[in-house]
């Protein structure tokens, strides 16, 4: 018995460990996810153009971090323009980034796409950036986003 209650501790504490965003710092030059660089990246507010013209783009941008996932780094939210945002997400949840991302420039590489997302969805990550509850309680329609889906990142500045 006291080995399979050691073995579910290990097992639990193994699974909160990985739970948590990368240790370190968000310095410029740090990868998380593929090896990118900045060549060829596009400003980011060049972006909704793009997918004005194609549904879904194979692409680099260069955009300065809003928000980021509390939880593990699995999300962030990228500044396109006054008035629209990305949402970025790391492909197959294959890497995450620190909390210290948040207002660093970075460039983000992998796909771009628009997005009708639900209300059920947006409450999910209004909650993990920790949003108040009014703030959840007053999403109440799907919203279209932009979207990405990131093979790698890279901190610029």
């Amino acid at each position: 018995m006291k080995k399979i209650v050691f073995t579910l501790v290990i097992l639990f504490l193994s699974l909160l460990i990985q739970s948590q965003p990368p240790s370190g710092k968000a310095k410029p030059g740090t990868i998380y996810g593929a090896k990118t660089d900045i060549t060829n990246a596009i400003e980011a507010q060049k972006l909704t153009s793009l997918l004005n013209e194609r549904d879904t783009i194979t692409i680099k941008v260069k955009a300065k971090v809003l928000d980021a996932c509390s939880s593990k780094g699995c999300w962030m939210s990228l500044k396109l323009d006054d008035n629209t945002e990305a949402f970025v997400k790391m492909k197959d949840y294959g890497f995450f980034v620190p909390l210290d991302i948040i207002g660093k420039t970075v460039v983000v590489e992998g796909i771009s796409y628009i997005k009708t997302t639900a209300v059920s969805e947006l409450k999910h990550y209004a909650e993990d950036a920790k949003k108040s509850q009014k703030e959840i309680d007053a999403i109440t329609k799907p919203e279209k986003q932009v979207r990405f889906l990131a093979n790698g990142i890279l901190v610029v500045e």
